[in-house]
């Protein structure tokens, strides 16, 4: 099956201690879209100006993306991010927000996407994944990233949101604000009242957590010997989840944390380079190799 993959498709401008590159693809669709591509057909849900390079379309279509919910506003400024990192690559802070042609906007899904059984939620404003979620028929699996910002100032739309998901996905601080709890674990079950019933919560370097009917699940990180930029990493690590089980269809409890292993390892492809420019070029072999890595060094 394929995965229908929504979020904000950007260009960004990256700075760290040791480099700067401008106007990378970037957005957490592109990301999370490029991941899933590794496992299954894509189907990804974005917006973005005429100023959009060619050759990211290029790419896109390189790694069998299907485009036609992509849409290309005319004399429009493609969403840009532009931040910088300290030495420790945790710390990071914005320089520059431009939301572009995502401002307002609300994407009106054509019709071989309203059948999609497997969707990707990838982080952008609550609005624009209810109103996607409008527009769907009977998806297998829904699942929905978010961060800080939409719990700030849009947590009505955030909390209907969860109502309507199958699994919600957010780093660890986030899940302390959203339910007012310092212990991530204790936190957990209020998670699950607001109505997902699975969770996972991002750790970074730490690796992820999931809360499931199954119980608790706890997923390394691939180790590496240096991060260039973690950039994308959260998205491509649901992005791959989500295209592994995409992959394998069946039930979701069956595949889970095999598919949260694929997904942190594609995410440690990304902190290896800047934006996508590594995980491009990553093949299916050297992602089958990592998993075997990550496998053998957690085995018991």
């Amino acid at each position: 099956m394929s995965v229908l993959v929504a979020g904000t498709t950007a260009l960004d401008s990256i700075r760290t201690p040791y480099s700067e590159n401008p106007k990378l693809l970037g957005g957490s669709a592109s990301h999370a879209a490029v991941a899933a591509s590794f496992f299954c057909p894509v189907q990804l849900v974005g917006v973005v100006g005429s100023d959009f390079p060619r050759k990211y379309i290029n790419l896109y279509r390189k790694h069998g993306i299907d485009l036609q919910a992509l849409e290309v506003v005319k004399g429009g400024q493609t969403f840009h991010w532009s931040g910088e990192y300290e030495v420790n690559m945790n710390n990071r802070r914005t320089l520059e927000t431009i939301l572009g042609v995502i401002d307002g906007w609300m994407p009106a899904l054509p019709g071989p996407c309203e059948t999609a059984g497997y969707v990707l939620l990838a982080n952008i404003s609550p609005q624009v994944q209810n109103r996607v979620l409008d527009q769907l028929r009977k998806p297998k699996f829904v699942v929905a990233d978010t961060m800080d910002l939409w719990l700030n100032i849009t947590l009505e739309e955030v909390l209907r949101l969860l109502k309507r998901v199958d699994c919600l996905v957010l780093n660890d601080s986030e899940a302390r604000q959203l339910v007012k709890e310092d212990n991530v674990v204790a936190a957990l079950p209020k998670l699950h009242q607001l109505g997902p019933k699975y969770i996972i919560v991002k750790k970074g370097e730490h690796g992820s957590i999931l809360s499931s009917p199954k119980g608790l699940f706890v997923a390394p990180a691939y180790p590496l010997h240096k991060v260039v930029d973690p950039t994308g990493a959260g998205d491509s690590f649901v992005g791959g989840m989500m295209g592994y089980l995409a992959s394998k269809g069946g039930s979701v409890d069956s595949h889970l944390r095999m598919a949260m292993v694929h997904g942190a390892v594609v995410a440690s492809f990304c902190c290896e380079g800047f934006g996508l420019q590594v995980t491009t070029k990553v093949t299916q072999e050297k992602i089958a190799a990592r998993v075997k890595e990550l496998l053998k060094i957690t085995k018991l």
